[in-house]
């Protein structure tokens, strides 16, 4: 899919860290951007910015993904690419004190990484299909979710993190396939240490002491590597229904 201002797209998430990286570098390809996040002044500041739309979505509620849909669909038109970027994180073990896990903090965030995934892609993915198709391949569209390393490796603590974004990698290829007769791609990427507002918060030896895990390059990513991904995937049309891990060959320790 070439990259230009007769495309849109929707980015959830989109008012910082991985989304915000990704919403101004599809911006500089003249893609028409829509903004979904919970952060109201963040992006309405950073949808007029780069002339795009925000909507405020809650991703783990259907109602609110719809209504978030058709508010960008009403300036944007359909989107042809949806980037999903919004979640959150956990630090919670199975058992911990002799008091096993809250069932409700487990449901939190397989509701958002997870289920919040599935409806914004499936809702993407209903518009894409009634798109006139591009191209010498007949594409209608791209869905990028968004994993996490911690879905192959994931930390003590990471119990809940980590089922929910190995749920977005295991529904990946099923998804490419389901919709592979409509033209509609499904790629995951699972990023590894990344210097986002979520990893700011920590000081700066705990940033430091995870940037020496990395091989190579030795530091955190950068948000504008995981955009440069999205672009590219964007573009190459053969990627289809795989996980690409963007980590600089980490692997997360037990703790």
């Amino acid at each position: 899919m070439e990259l230009n201002d007769k495309i849109t797209a929707i980015i959830t998430g989109g008012a910082s860290g991985l989304g915000e990286a990704t919403a101004r570098n599809l911006a500089a390809y003249n893609v028409k951007v829509g903004l979904f996040d919970l952060d109201e002044t963040r992006g309405k500041s950073l949808a007029t910015e780069l002339g795009g739309i925000f909507a405020k979505v809650d991703v783990s509620d259907s109602n609110s993904v719809a209504a978030g849909f058709e508010t960008c669909r009403s300036e944007n038109g359909q989107e042809r690419i949806l980037v999903n970027c919004a979640g959150v994180a956990s630090s919670a073990r199975t058992v911990s004190k002799g008091k096993s896990l809250d069932a409700s903090e487990f449901e939190r965030v397989i509701r958002i990484n997870l289920l919040g995934t599935f409806l914004c892609a499936s809702t993407a993915a209903a518009g894409m299909s009634a798109l006139k198709p591009l191209g010498p391949d007949n594409e209608r569209g791209v869905i990028v979710n968004t994993a996490s390393i911690a879905a192959y490796e994931g930390q003590i603590g990471q119990v809940a993190y980590a089922a929910s974004k190995a749920g977005v990698i295991g529904m990946t290829l099923p998804m490419a396939r389901d919709l592979s007769r409509d033209g509609v791609r499904v790629i995951t990427i699972a990023p590894g240490i990344f210097e986002t507002p979520m990893l700011r918060g920590l000081s700066k030896e705990v940033q430091e002491s995870l940037a020496r895990q990395v091989p190579f390059p030795p530091r955190l990513g950068d948000p504008s590597e995981y955009a440069a991904l999205v672009a590219h995937i964007a573009r190459n049309r053969l990627l289809n229904g795989e996980t690409i891990r963007l980590d600089g060959a980490a692997r997360l320790a037990i703790r």
